[in-house]
């Protein structure tokens, strides 16, 4: 048996990763809140964390129920609750469950063309910084030391995944990248100043956790890469112009709305949770697949009625697929 046959059948046999990248996604935010807890000695709160992922589930299972979706799915959820976990600073157990039901219920309230407008962590901690002084977030509190270990878990599960949405992330990377060094060019300062700005935990769960959400960008690369150097542009204007700590999460908040008109004028194929594909994948032609050839069937003198099952009207142009969320 030849090498390359080997290598094939033990690459084969090994199994394979889940389907779908939420589970990833969720074991990689565990890892890093877990991370952040024993190696940065950050002052994790145990009991605020259990009011988050209780406020979040609880919401997605009402929620859910309400709109009349098939199955209970805690995944999105806990990445909420997770990625909460990680940004979001508060003493107080009412404002976290707050954010929680906040994030949750605006992807069933703010919809639109069958997707949730804005990404639930983003919206979550947006509405409260501007409407509490209970609420705040410390974009320096996981350093640059954490830089490294981001990346590589960011990177990890692009790669897994060849990820549905890599290109939003690089292309951000990429723009922010260009704010900052010439920003720096502009004023002269050396370019050891971008270089350390670069280097910030927060920044990278922000590019690879938050901008990147299949479910809230364009539908088409080339309206993603636009719409990621929008955000760039508005958070420079924000962070570096009106010295706003958290400009780029008021940048994605308020360039979330137009990704239906990036939508309307780059039309792409819609993401799906349940099938997803590489970007590899969605760009090579389709070849149709063969037609299984089904038995005959016999009409019968007795039909059996079928019961269409009930849907809920007054939500069924925003469920079209009625998936969970």
């Amino acid at each position: 048996m030849s090498t390359p046959t080997a290598l094939r059948r033990l690459v084969a046999s090994l199994p394979r990763p889940p389907r779908d990248p939420r589970l990833y996604q969720i074991c990689v935010l565990s890892s890093i809140l877990l991370w952040g807890a024993v190696a940065l000695d950050l002052a994790l709160q145990p009991s605020l964390m259990l009011v988050l992922a209780a406020a979040a589930l609880g919401t997605q299972y009402v929620a859910g129920r309400w709109v009349g979706l098939e199955r209970f799915d805690p995944r999105s959820p806990l990445i909420s609750t997770l990625s909460l976990c990680l940004l979001l600073r508060t003493q107080s157990p009412l404002l976290a469950a707050s954010a929680a039901v906040i994030a949750i219920g605006s992807k069933f309230l703010i919809r639109r063309r069958g997707k949730h407008v804005f990404n639930p962590t983003n919206l979550a901690l947006v509405v409260l910084l501007l409407t509490t002084d209970g609420v705040w977030f410390s974009p320096g509190r996981w350093g640059s030391a954490a830089f490294f270990a981001f990346f590589l878990a960011g990177f990890g599960m692009l790669v897994v995944y060849r990820a549905a949405r890599s290109d939003v992330t690089w292309a951000f990377l990429a723009a922010w990248s260009a704010v900052l060094v010439g920003r720096a060019l502009w004023l002269g300062d050396p370019l050891t100043i971008p270089l350390h700005q670069l280097q910030s935990g927060a920044l990278l769960i922000f590019a690879f956790f938050m901008i990147s959400d299949p479910k809230t960008t364009p539908d088409s690369r080339l309206g993603r890469v636009v719409f990621a150097a929008l955000v760039a542009a508005v958070g420079g204007w924000l962070q570096l112009g009106l010295f706003i700590p958290e400009g780029l999460l008021y940048a994605l908040a308020a360039s979330a709305p137009l990704v239906p008109v990036l939508d309307r004028l780059f039309p792409g194929e819609r993401y799906a949770w349940s099938t997803p594909k590489s970007e590899f994948q969605s760009s090579q032609p389709q070849s149709p697949r063969p037609q299984a050839s089904r038995p005959a069937v016999v009409p019968s003198s007795h039909p059996v009625p079928v019961s269409p099952e009930p849907a809920p009207a007054a939500f069924a142009h925003l469920w079209p697929e009625r998936s969970s969320s």
